[in-house]
């Protein structure tokens, strides 16, 4: 049975793996921003026994302290999946200011080192010794359609964050790697997206099983092809 810390667990992905990973007996940690508001993650923790929530604000240094104080638990699995996606258009969408980047980037880049870094400790004294961050493909800059500017920006930086992160914790054991979801029906996908919250949720807990030293800073989809950076 791993230990598997989840953020942004309440909803979406975050809340499909953590329903996956229970169901196949691991331990999860799911947080939440605010768990008074979580309904479904609390009856998932009550029905399943398995669950432990958590509060989490990823850009809330004082929050991301009080987390690591509050998790004595080794983690074999770091899920940084907490995440936002708040404007879409062009160069002259009015909705890319100053607030929208700051929001963007603190949540997507900023909040995965930043809760890196505060639960190493329990990471590394883990068997597991894994953190996967959850980027997308509009990270790529192969891929870039010149649309939702704050969000692709932030996304890339994500792979970078991974990749750093890779390169620096390799002597110490620890595998890292970035991931695209996949186009996945939720609040932020839409509902015209590719697929479902549980195709994208086992694919991504596969490839998250499939992390080794081997393949440490890898950047792939829930499918597990490698994707360009």
């Amino acid at each position: 049975m791993a230990t598997i810390l989840i953020t942004g667990a309440n909803r979406g992905i975050g809340f499909a793996m953590a329903r996956q990973a229970v169901a196949r007996g691991d331990h999860v940690i799911a947080t939440a921003r605010a768990p008074e508001s979580a309904g479904a993650l609390a009856a998932l923790a009550e029905e399943t026994g398995r669950i432990t929530v958590r509060a989490l604000d990823v850009t809330d240094e004082d929050s991301v302290a009080a987390l690591a104080e509050a998790t004595p638990e080794e983690v074999d699995l770091l899920v940084l999946n907490a995440g936002v996606l708040n404007s879409y258009g062009g160069v002259a969408d009015a909705a890319h200011d100053a607030e929208a980047w700051r929001d963007v980037l603190m949540t997507n880049v900023a909040g995965p080192f930043l809760v890196t870094r505060a639960l190493l400790p329990q990471v590394e004294r883990s068997e597991g010794k894994k953190i996967a961050i959850v980027s997308s493909i509009m990270g790529s800059n192969e891929g870039a359609k010149g649309n939702a500017y704050p969000y692709r920006a932030s996304k890339a930086a994500a792979v970078n964050v991974a990749r750093n992160l890779a390169i620096e914790l390799k002597p110490r054991g620890i595998a890292v790697g970035a991931y695209h979801p996949g186009w996945v029906r939720t609040d932020m996908g839409g509902g015209g997206a590719d697929i479902d919250v549980e195709e994208s949720a086992g694919g991504l807990l596969a490839r998250f099983d499939a992390l080794s030293m081997a393949t440490t800073g890898v950047f792939e989809d829930y499918k597990g092809a490698g994707l360009p950076f």
